[in-house]
């Protein structure tokens, strides 16, 4: 567990935090601080056609349906780049050309989505609702009602851009209820936010290694209904974002069509040991939202507001409105955590200023407590008033 330093007569008056290997702690959503044990394990070097490595890639794509307790009728098919190149991977190899897909926006992955599907030649219809705002499910029946060439919803399960958490539940009852089939984005909400196939239906969920699972970037993957995953041969619009394509290959010979990312996924295996030895999801989404807990009240009594009610943030990335005194500046605030060994994020907002601080990775309540307490002197340093706007 890493936390701040002791003062020392130096300025800033904190020795820099650091994780157990020296760097600083990275209060994002992913890339993300990772543990000295998922590093180690990349120091050394696997073929990629080596029966070692084969089975380390078995046991990882094995694995990942039990985290929605899928086991019975869900296929791991793993995807080569970041968690968009899985979100593309989906989106064009599930909706076919013929198809139609109602895209749930309320921030920048969505509005991603949408692009992806224009790019691929894919009919697309959007519900937009404000950053902070979750989506109207009356007017997504209406919308459905009114439009039945509509096949397919896309639905971000945790949106980033502000750290808002969709009713991804209440959108799955109201697409089966209308004979249609979902698609989650779940890349920032996977391993800590519930998501129960038995209870939730949907076609298939993307994400990736380097978020809640505390890999490393370089691996997407698509949980897939193998029945739904049938039925997309053909659909594909690139040779290597072909799903089908791809798990058929591994499935027969156990190895990548193209060259995999090997260490990724050597860490992603050791990263999903630590997960289940934690607890999995209710173990993992336990400390996350502990440190959620901590760092939204500690800067509330520094005077900073969150931009979304409890009711709707997740603990993933909390955003706060920048404050209202004249003498913050926010590229000196950021410079100035990150000389003292905090990595922040700045705002992706359009409804509000805003700067945003992640609670996952290899954080702990300690960390929470004493980056809050460094915000206090960064915020002293500066003279700000501790006064946000409304």
């Amino acid at each position: 567990m890493s936390s701040a330093r002791t003062a020392s007569a130096k300025t800033p008056a904190r020795a820099p935090a650091q994780s157990v290997t020296g760097d600083p702690l990275l209060l994002t959503p992913g890339p993300l601080t990772t543990s000295k044990s998922v590093k180690e394990v990349m120091v050394h070097d696997w073929g990629s056609r080596d029966a070692t490595f084969i089975a380390i890639n078995t046991a990882v794509l094995e694995g990942l349906p039990k985290i929605i307790h899928g086991e019975a009728d869900f296929v791991t098919v793993p995807m080569q780049g970041s968690g968009t190149f899985a979100v593309e991977a989906m989106l064009t190899s599930f909706v076919p050309r013929s198809a139609k897909c109602l895209v749930l926006v309320n921030g920048a992955y969505g509005l991603r989505a949408k692009k992806i599907l224009d790019i691929a030649g894919r009919a697309a219809v959007v519900h937009e609702t404000a950053e902070d705002t979750p989506p109207d499910l009356a007017e997504i029946e209406q919308i459905l009602e009114a439009d039945a060439a509509i096949t397919h919803v896309f639905v971000v399960h945790c949106e980033t851009t502000s750290g808002i958490r969709n009713p991804v539940e209440a959108v799955a009852a109201l697409v089966k209820r209308h004979g249609r089939r979902l698609l989650i984005d779940a890349m920032s909400a996977f391993g800590a936010l519930p998501l129960d196939a038995r209870e939730v239906t949907f076609d298939a969920v993307a994400a990736s290694s380097n978020k809640c699972i505390q890999g490393v970037p370089g691996l997407g993957f698509v949980l897939a209904r193998a029945s739904a995953l049938e039925e997309t041969k053909g659909n594909a619009t690139t040779l290597v974002l072909d799903l089908h394509d791809q798990h058929q290959a591994i499935s027969k010979t156990g190895q990548y069509r193209f060259t995999p990312p090997i260490h990724v996924i050597v860490a992603f295996h050791q990263a999903l040991q630590e997960f289940w030895a934690e607890g999995g999801v209710a173990g993992r989404g336990e400390r996350y939202a502990d440190n959620a807990r901590i760092l939204i009240d500690g800067m509330a009594r520094l005077g900073f507001e969150t931009l979304l009610p409890a009711a709707r943030q997740a603990p993933i990335i909390v955003t706060f409105r920048m404050p209202a005194d004249e003498r913050f500046a926010f590229q000196r605030f950021y410079d100035a955590l990150k000389d003292r060994g905090y990595v922040i994020y700045p705002g992706k907002l359009t409804v509000a200023e805003s700067f945003r601080i992640g609670c996952i990775g290899d954080l702990h309540a300690a960390d929470m407590s004493a980056f809050v307490g460094v915000v206090a002197e960064v915020l002293d340093e500066m003279g700000v008033g501790l006064k946000t706007a409304a």
